[in-house]
């Protein structure tokens, strides 16, 4: 329905539900409203929940944040008579993710949220899609922070360039890349696991082997998880998502190789997205420590819904000990919109992830010779970065100088990004894909290194170092300052900036701040055993009336 319509009586809209039609789609027609599918509603924590983790605090444990932070059983159980009540089956309720998994027909979820389900025709394919805002039982409106799952448009897009085939790219290998910033060289990131989120594409093994063999190095073993029906699905073309599953992994592998690499499968949809990110913090199994995401698009396609719930997923991790990482776009300041202004890429606009910037990396004898903003032009492809029109201008960035935004009423946010390293493809990364040996950059290779960087700190301290913004932002001189070059609308200049952030890792410097052992061992609050197991149905399995 339109926001512009009034709710059905005890009904209320769903705050932030509100879908544009589809920037360069057509409609196609109605859906099949027999279809099945599921939906996912995330519901309020049962205490509210901190927007930024108090660093002053040990991490909670999985079982500890579950207990304080989790959807409450009673909130579970309205959930399940609304989706009784509406024809829908409960699948799922796992109370750590506050996320309720719910099954049925597209025309029954189309009545239970009031909403048109349409399909659209775009150059990306068909897809199903609504536009207006959802509606919600009025009494569930303070229970429900968002729906997903009703509405499958792409969400996000590799942030991987591959090196123009006309020009004779120069090339390194991850470890080398690694060394030149002065990576950890007597840490292997062993007893640590990295999350990489992935919307498609799928690796194998003897790809993996072929490179890994030629870097003198074991080929991990990479374990995947399905998120909504993701898996691992390689396609057999270096082009296609392919190349974003094997440059994350191989980065992260190489450089990190006694670390665990688990890959978290999800369809590229802002369910998907968000149900393999909560699933990656929430998993009991892998428990990883640090996340890495290389997928993202401008904070304008997501809908407000979709930004809040992401980030209070980042808040989570934070307050968990895990550090994310993001890559910050491939698109300049325009992060790909044709508008004319300039936008930020989400979720590295979140406040609660180390966004990831790109630079134009020279070596010589395995030096640094210069580095500078990755800008290869329209062409080539430019690092993102510039200021958030979502998020305000978080605390730890108050004294980095960021700059008001270039577009109309100059608003101070959240600057992007806050750290960067070599993402230009003319300095790319030479990794193996679908059997082919190629060179690609873009910010996809920096949030991996970065990610592989903290596996490193973590195991060197014996800790996890968690969300490290705010102690970056204390000490910039443990970054090397990038200040030649720019993004489009925004220039490099000394100190952060909305191009590479506060720099480029120096790894001596980092490994002094973030990388020493704590004098004594960190202090753990008692695990308080939680009031209900975090993930548990909420009722027996609920078997739908039959048809026949």
């Amino acid at each position: 329905m339109s926001s512009s319509q009034e709710p059905a009586a005890g009904r209320s809209l769903l705050a932030g539900s509100e879908r544009s039609a589809p920037p360069g789609a057509s409609d196609a027609g109605a859906v099949d409203p027999t279809e099945r599918t599921t939906v996912t509603i995330v519901v309020r924590p049962r205490s509210p929940l901190p927007a930024t983790p108090d660093l002053a605090q040990a991490p909670l444990s999985r079982e500890e944040f579950a207990a304080r932070y989790g959807a409450s059983p009673e909130d579970a159980r309205a959930i399940e008579r609304f989706a009784l009540d509406a024809g829908l089956l409960v699948v799922e309720a796992n109370l750590a993710r506050r996320s309720i998994i719910v099954e049925g027909t597209l025309g029954d979820f189309s009545a239970a949220f009031e909403t048109e389900l349409r399909l659209f025709e775009s150059p990306a394919g068909k897809f199903r899609g609504r536009t207006g805002s959802l509606t919600v039982p009025a009494e569930l409106e303070p229970l429900v922070l968002g729906v997903f799952g009703l509405d499958e448009r792409p969400q996000a897009r590799t942030q991987i360039r591959p090196a123009a085939k006309k020009t004779k790219a120069v090339s390194y290998s991850p470890p080398e890349v690694a060394a030149a910033y002065g990576f950890p060289s007597d840490a292997t990131g062993a007893g640590q696991t990295i999350a990489l989120i992935e919307l498609g594409g799928g690796f194998v093994q003897s790809d993996l082997e072929t490179f890994f063999t030629g870097l003198g190095l074991t080929s991990p073993t990479v374990t995947s998880v399905g998120v909504d029906g993701g898996s691992n699905a390689p396609a057999g073309d270096p082009n296609s998502a392919d190349g974003e599953v094997m440059l994350d992994i191989e980065v992260a592998g190489s450089i990190a190789p006694g670390a665990a690499i688990v890959c978290y499968f999800a369809p590229n949809t802002d369910q998907g997205f968000l149900d393999a990110i909560t699933t990656a913090v929430h998993d009991t199994t892998n428990k990883p420590g640090i996340i890495s995401i290389s997928w993202g698009g401008p904070e304008s396609t997501y809908t407000a819904q979709a930004l809040s719930n992401f980030d209070a997923a980042f808040a989570a991790a934070g307050m968990l000990g895990i550090t994310v990482t993001v890559a910050a776009g491939d698109s300049g300041s325009s992060d790909g919109v044709s508008d004319g202004l300039a936008h930020v890429d989400f979720p590295a606009s979140s406040p609660n992830v180390l966004a990831c910037g790109g630079t134009h990396l020279t070596l010589k004898g395995g030096a640094i010779s210069t580095e500078t903003v990755w800008n290869d032009g329209s062409s080539g492809g430019a690092t993102g970065g510039g200021i958030s029109d979502v998020f305000p201008l978080p605390a730890w960035q108050a004294s980095a100088n960021v700059p008001p935004s270039v577009n109309a009423g100059a608003a101070v946010g959240r600057g992007v990004p806050d750290v960067s390293g070599d993402a230009s493809p003319s300095s790319g990364y030479a990794i193996v894909v679908d059997g082919s040996d190629i060179v690609v950059g873009g910010t996809s290779a920096v949030a991996p290194l970065w990610a592989a960087l903290v596996a490193l700190l973590n195991e060197t301290a014996n800790t996890t170092l968690g969300f490290i913004n705010a102690k970056l932002y204390a000490d910039p001189a443990t970054l090397r300052d990038i200040t030649s070059g720019n993004n489009g609308a925004y220039q490099a200049g000394p100190g952060w900036d909305a191009c590479t952030g506060l720099g480029s890792p120096d790894g001596p410097a980092l490994a002094t701040l973030l990388g020493t052992p704590p004098a004594t061992p960190p202090v753990t609050s008692p695990a308080t055993p939680p009031a209900t197991p975090p993930v548990t149905p909420v009722a027996p399995p609920v078997t739908p009336p039959s048809t026949t």
